[in-house]
């Protein structure tokens, strides 16, 4: 049985995480062709702290976004 582990920066509200799973396992059961009910796939939230993109910190990037 396939495993697909995604992880993101904290911060995504329920519904964008309920379709990343629902899409993700969607897609990569059309791609292998390996039945949807065969793939585990699961969210692991890390707090945007400890997220480095680009050399910034996501906290930081975030913030400097929301300004």
């Amino acid at each position: 049985m396939p495993f697909i582990q995604i992880t993101i920066g904290k911060g995504h509200d329920e519904a964008c995480k309920r379709e990343l799973l629902t899409r993700v396992s969607r897609v990569a059961s059309e791609v292998t062709g390996t039945p949807e009910t065969a793939f585990r796939v699961w969210i692991v939230e890390v707090p945007a702290t400890e997220v480095n993109v680009g050399g910034t910190i996501l906290a930081d990037a975030r913030a400097q976004a929301s300004r």
